[in-house]
């Protein structure tokens, strides 16, 4: 029996969450997306925080983006379910809270799931549900020393996800004694007909598998004596992806790792293997950790289920924020935004296959103002900031630049302000390494490790050619080295937006083979 204590603590958490329950934005052009630091181009809650994405799927038209969200304050709390939809992946309509807290606890990251066959029965009238499987997460039970206080549920809408309704025999899977047990991923599997979870356990993945969403068997476990370990295991994926210039498939498991990431904090590794509908075998040495993105600010990505066929992209969205600093970031109304849309694909290297990440397609419709830069050479600092004609807050730049051999330049690109804050990302061809320098770049008093180092990251491809892709959205920047081989997301808190943009070469030389800017046009306009 609950006690008197515990019912009143969830009533009050309860009602909390109901006052506060955010309408769906109306005026986009308000106040609040013109704060400082607000992503213009990125999406971001309205207002209080926001982690994970969750939920992540595709329907009727819609991509539905769900998150962990707490509606009153901009530090994590009692979590919800944040919602937004969007037709496009650009533009996104702001809808109530999905899920709040229940007598299960609150309700941390999951997935979601078309039951197009209704093999859970929650479906009425040929229409199938919408099925949201998440972590339920209990706060009495975690202070009071017990070690299953995190059970798996579910939810289901029958109206396009706009009302959800608990299912009445929650939780759907009970902890087996284990404190870390969390964040479902469900899939259906098509060759062994039943669905699949994929849950992230202390150090390693859990497989389980149900032929209704309702009841679940364990099958096997992944990780225990692989990837990196220097934390809990969070946030798992798992989806097929074709292995390029071949009919051949190949199974890719994302886990997000929180401490232990390559340059410190949060990140996510992946693995390349099989799954045949119980067990997961990768294709790496155990000792091999492969990271999906480098930068501090990529984390708990996972991607949409039930994408059309016609289409048939693998989609990713991550948190852009880092568990080191995520509470402190110097930003009042709200806090953290997602990373942009990006399609998964595989690539042939000599290392083996490889995952690349890319900007969606989608994004080049944002595109406003364009400046091409000529063919030159580069030796030190070439200063465009008046050849563009627009500042850096919210940019796109596309540069190929090739290094002569055996050469040690220090190539990239800068903005910065009249404060002189600057931000430099590039690739150093003594080191062969991508780099993301925001050691300079603005604030980072509210917190002693944000800015103690330059992050750095391998070059996956070989030759003279180097390609720069990078984002930039007043307060975070996103490359995709090379076509995507290599990626490097970060926030970065100016004290005003750039205005001034540099390309460089130093201690040699480069040549700019071409190069293009664009202004990216804000989607709350």
């Amino acid at each position: 029996m609950k006690s008197i204590f515990t019912v009143i603590l969830l009533s009050i958490i309860l009602f909390s969450s109901c006052e506060n329950n955010p309408p769906a934005a109306k005026d986009k052009t308000g106040s609040q997306y013109t704060e400082q630091h607000r992503p213009s181009f990125h999406f971001s809650p309205e207002s209080k925080w926001m982690n994970d994405p969750n939920g992540m799927v595709y329907y009727d038209g819609e991509y539905h983006l769900f998150y962990q969200y707490y509606p009153d304050s901009t530090v994590w709390g009692p979590m919800h379910w944040g919602h937004a939809v969007s037709k496009n992946l650009l533009t996104w309509e702001h809808l109530p809270i999905a899920l709040f807290p229940d007598e299960n606890g609150w309700i941390f990251s999951g997935s979601a799931v078309v039951d197009w066959n209704n093999t859970s029965g929650l479906g009425k009238n040929g229409k199938p549900p919408l099925v949201a499987i998440f972590t339920s997460h209990s706060s009495p039970g975690e202070k009071a020393g017990r070690n299953d206080f995190q059970t798996q549920s579910i939810a289901y809408s029958l109206d396009n996800g706009r009302k959800w309704t608990k299912y009445p025999g929650n939780p759907v899977l009970k902890s087996p004694g284990i404190r870390d047990f969390r964040d479902p991923k469900v899939s259906w599997h098509e060759a062994s007909q039943q669905w699949i979870m994929t849950l992230a356990v202390q150090d390693h993945i859990s497989f389980y598998a149900s032929p209704d969403l309702k009841t679940w068997s364990h099958q096997s476990d992944f990780g225990k004596a692989s990837g990196a370990h220097g934390g809990v295991w969070e946030c798992p994926d798992l989806f097929q992806l074709q292995v390029p210039g071949s009919k051949e498939t190949k199974w890719v498991l994302l886990v997000s790792i929180n401490p232990g990431g390559p340059n410190g904090g949060s990140a996510t590794q992946y693995f390349v293997g099989s799954f045949d509908g119980k067990t997961f075998r990768s294709d790496n040495s155990p000792e091999t950790t492969l990271w999906m993105d480098y930068g501090r600010d990529n984390y708990a990505g996972v991607t949409w289920s039930d994408i059309p066929k016609a289409d048939g992209r693998r989609l990713l969205m991550g948190w852009m924020s880092n568990w080191q600093y995520a509470t402190v970031v110097p930003t009042e109304k709200w806090r953290s935004a997602t990373t942009i849309p990006r399609e998964l694909t595989l690539k042939n290297t000599s290392a083996g296959l490889r995952l690349i990440s890319s900007p969606v397609v989608e994004l080049e419709k944002l595109r406003g103002k364009s400046s091409k830069i000529d063919a030159q050479k580069v030796a030190g600092i070439v200063d465009l900031s008046a050849k563009l004609g627009f500042p850096a807050a919210q940019m796109e730049a596309i540069l190929e630049l090739e290094l002569p051999n055996d050469s040690s330049a220090d190539l990239g690109i800068e903005v910065s302000n009249s404060k002189g804050e600057r931000y430099r990302v590039g690739y150093n061809a003594a080191t062969k390494q991508f780099y993301s320098d925001r050691t300079q770049a603005g604030k980072t008093a509210f917190s002693n490790v944000f800015a103690e180092k330059i992050h750095v990251a391998p070059r996956l491809a070989s030759g003279n050619i180097v390609r720069l892709h990078i984002y930039f959205d007043r307060a975070s920047a996103e490359l995709f080295g090379d076509d995507g081989a290599t990626v490097m997301t970060d926030i970065l808190f100016p004290n005003e937006d750039y205005t001034q943009v540099k390309v460089y070469a130093e201690n040699g030389t480069a040549q700019l083979k071409s190069g293009v800017f664009y202004v990216v046009k804000s989607i709350w306009e």
